[in-house]
């Protein structure tokens, strides 16, 4: 047995242990980090040849791990702009210097110019809404921008799309007088024509009224083989007479027209679809009549369209498949972003790197890109961070253990010290 080689091998073990202290002195440092990952220290023994009946002491060697495949409590907060993951996946960050790297810390904060920052400086990366809806590239960060919360201005939507649902009914009297018909713009119209309105909005976010007017032109005849038949005629209701007791006549013809046809049940059977064609605004609106009805009953319509008037941006929500929307004083929410998750086949051997971010490598596995709530990613929780995963209590006790096991090297190597000054001793 060499003396020197158990004071070596005493050292060894002391390097080891502060090697752990080292760990955990990193991890009780950060027990209040947002997502940080709790790195823990293996040991493994590094045996020397012997024979002879003499034995030569190795060492110990160590090696440091981080468990970021443990996920951390969640903690509720008041911004809508703080972000956790719920499940497995990294946020896509990048940092000022260009690089892009992964992430859990979710704290983030609208900087000077509205991107979202976290706490360590990286910008949270996602797609853009600006050319419809993104589609993700799997294996690459290609096509990623800033999330930009900065919404100012105005914003309006013109109408595409409409719908009108109701019934018209049965029993009502059919008019045969052509010239009476809301599509020969008379005078006045016969009181057996229904009307209703609805509100849709031009490219400049102007609301423009249109009055739908519905009447009987064809009643269902078994001698004849006819069928029950309305006339749909649509006008700008701002275009309509102010000088009687009619809005007849309009200023300016129909700009939509159809002729709904019903079967013996009451049922549509064709014209559910036709097209308002404003030369005033320059717009068109699909109308979808296809949920009319004819049945015995009193009159009645409900429509809608699609579009937005011009309104400012009141803030921004994000759903849990990371879409983010701007919310308007008036309209419906726009999605203007979609944040991405990332994830590797092994994250607990992902480089870790300054600022609580990680960067795939060869034993990691290569970097795959996806939406939440799809390939096995978590979703996206809001008003929300993800804690530090790190126990205290065993931090403590980990502490505890490598002061005494540091403590007990310490004295193997003194041991071997007093057995040197014993064997100089001996020529005395």
């Amino acid at each position: 047995m060499s003396i020197f080689g158990s004071m070596k091998t005493a050292v060894s073990g002391m390097n080891a242990q502060a090697n752990k202290l080292s760990t955990v002195s990193d991890n009780i440092a950060n027990v209040n980090t947002t997502g940080y990952k709790s790195a823990s220290t293996s040991f493994s023994s590094l045996i020397l040849p012997s024979g002879g009946g003499s034995y030569n002491s190795g060492s110990v060697e160590t090696n440091v791990s981080y468990s970021v495949s443990q996920q951390g409590d969640t903690v509720s907060t008041s911004s809508s702009s703080d972000l956790s993951i719920q499940g497995s996946g990294f946020f896509v960050v990048q940092g000022a210097d260009g690089k892009t790297v992964l992430t859990r810390a979710g704290d983030f904060t609208p900087d000077a110019n509205g991107n979202l920052v976290n706490s360590a400086g990286y910008t949270l990366m996602g797609y853009s809404y600006a050319s419809g809806a993104p589609a993700v590239v799997v294996n690459g960060f290609d096509g990623l921008v800033p999330i930009n919360v900065n919404q100012s201005g105005l914003a309006s939507t013109p109408s595409t799309t409409g719908t009108f649902t109701g019934n018209l009914n049965s029993n009502a009297t059919t008019v045969t007088d052509a010239s009476t018909l809301p599509s020969a713009n008379p005078t006045s119209v016969t009181s057996d024509t229904q009307k209703s309105s609805v509100v849709a909005y031009d490219k400049l976010g102007n609301s423009v009224m249109y009055d739908v007017y519905y009447t009987k032109t064809q009643s269902a005849d078994s001698t004849t083989g006819a069928t029950d038949q309305w006339e749909v005629s649509v006008y700008r209701n701002a275009d309509a007479s102010t000088s009687g007791t009619s809005s007849f006549p309009y200023s300016s013809d129909a700009v939509g027209s159809t002729t709904l046809t019903f079967d013996s049940s009451g049922n549509l059977t064709s014209g559910g679809t036709f097209t308002i064609t404003d030369p005033t605004t320059s717009g068109s609106i699909a109308m979808d009549l296809s949920g009319m009805t004819q049945k015995a009953s009193d009159f009645s319509s409900t429509g809608s369209t699609n579009g937005q008037a011009a309104s400012p941006v009141t803030g921004v929500t994000i759903d849990k498949s990371g879409v983010v929307y701007a919310n308007y004083k008036t309209g419906d929410p726009k999605a203007i972003y979609q944040i991405p998750l990332a994830t590797v086949a092994s994250p607990d051997k992902l480089t870790l790197l300054s600022g609580n971010v990680y960067q795939a490598n060869a034993d990691s596995g290569v970097t795959v890109t996806s939406f939440a709530n799809s390939n096995g990613l978590g979703y996206i929780q809001s008003n929300s961070l993800e804690a530090s995963n790190v126990d205290l209590a065993g931090q403590l006790t980990d502490m505890i253990q490598a002061q005494k096991s540091y403590t007990a090297n310490s004295k193997v190597f003194q041991t071997g010290s007093d057995l040197l000054d014993v064997l100089v001793n001996l020529q005395r």
